[in-house]
């Protein structure tokens, strides 16, 4: 039994590792950080935020699976997998249309008006809607290694749901905040102005690649 829990713990890392390895579990947390200056600290949380709301859904898809079986599971992933994508895309396009509105402002009689700007507070919106993207896309790669693990106990089958947590948060932190800290470095008056639209074109852009290579 022990070699068994051993070799789950060391597919869950893996999956965990791997699957968030992806550009959109991390472009754009980094696109965000560099537009709206969030700081390291805010960039983790909001992230680990996110991540948590990742792997809570993927997990309770699991657990759902062993009452509904994985054909059924299977239906509902690729319809999220498929979906998730989409959400992605029109989420950067809305983004990026608010930051191309909020560099450009509308003129009315030679004055620009900036009543956008009196927004209660963007970068708490924009990371509501990135935990909501997350949620709505789970790992289902998770659900073989919960019903692996069930004959060992709830406690072993729960140990190997956290260390797929651990793994899966552990490695976004890893590529937001490096990918963060290098964008802060890119300097240059246009991206000073249109920071908010280029952040949203990277997401529409992650959004597309995801969707076109089926990650």
């Amino acid at each position: 039994m022990s070699g068994t829990f051993a070799a789950l713990a060391i597919a869950a890392t893996a999956v965990g590792s791997a699957h968030t390895a992806a550009p959109d579990h991390w472009v754009p947390f980094a696109a965000l950080a560099r537009a709206r200056g969030w700081s390291s600290r805010r960039t983790a949380g909001i992230t680990l935020l996110c991540g948590m709301g990742h792997v809570t859904v993927s997990a309770l898809l699991g657990l759902a699976g062993a009452f509904l079986g994985m054909r059924a599971l299977g239906g509902l992933g690729q319809r999220l997998g498929s979906i998730a994508p989409l959400l992605l895309i029109a989420f950067g396009t809305l983004y990026a249309m608010w930051g191309m509105r909020r560099a450009i402002p509308p003129r009315v009689h030679g004055h620009a008006h900036a009543h956008y700007d009196h927004l209660h507070d963007p970068s708490r919106a924009s990371a509501w809607a990135l935990f909501l993207l997350f949620s709505a896309d789970p790992c289902v790669a998770v659900a073989p290694l919960i019903f692996a693990a069930a004959p060992l106990g709830w406690t072993r089958a729960s140990a190997v749901v956290l260390i797929f947590e651990a793994a899966t948060l552990a490695t976004m932190i890893v590529f937001v905040l490096p990918a963060r800290a290098g964008a802060r470095f890119v300097r240059a008056p246009w991206l000073d102005r249109y920071g908010d639209a280029a952040a949203g074109g990277m997401i529409v852009a992650t959004g597309i690649t995801v969707a076109a290579l089926g990650w």
